[in-house]
C-alpha cells in the first residue's frame, strides 16, 4: 500500500503495513528498534495513539474515512499519549522527519492499494 498527498507528487510512504486487529493496533511499533525511511504503519480504526515502550519518535497523520486529514503530529516522542482526534478513522505512523511541515489538517491523503 502506498500513501500520497492528494493533488501533489509527495509520496508520504511507499511501503505501508496494516494493523487492523486489536492486538496489532495495540502493539503497533512497540519494541521495534526503528522504522525505515519510506515505511509506515496504518492503524485502522484509530483516533488516538500511545507511545509506551517506543524507542524512537514518529510522525503521525490522522484521517477520516474519506482520507481528509484530521490531525498531524510531527516528531511525536516516546512515552506520550496523543490527543483524541474526533472523527478520525485511521492513523498513519511514519519515521520522524517524514512530513517536515508539508502535510496539514484539511489536506487529503490518497491510499493506493
Amino acid at each position: 500500500m502506498n500513501c500520497i498527498l492528494k493533488g501533489t507528487d509527495f509520496v508520504i510512504s511507499s511501503q505501508v503495513d496494516e494493523a487492523k486487529t486489536f492486538k496489532t493496533r495495540l502493539l503497533g511499533l512497540m519494541f521495534r528498534p526503528s522504522l525505515e525511511a519510506g515505511h509506515g504503519l496504518w492503524l485502522e480504526p484509530c483516533c488516538q495513539i500511545h507511545m509506551f515502550f517506543m524507542r524512537f519518535a514518529i510522525d503521525v497523520i490522522f484521517v477520516d474515512a474519506s482520507g481528509l486529514i484530521i490531525g498531524v503530529l510531527e516528531n511525536f516522542k516516546p512515552w506520550r499519549i496523543s490527543p483524541i482526534f474526533w472523527g478520525a478513522s485511521a492513523a498513519l505512523e511514519l519515521p520522524a522527519g517524514t512530513l517536515r511541515g508539508r502535510v496539514k489538517k484539511g489536506d487529503r491523503l490518497e491510499i493506493l492499494r
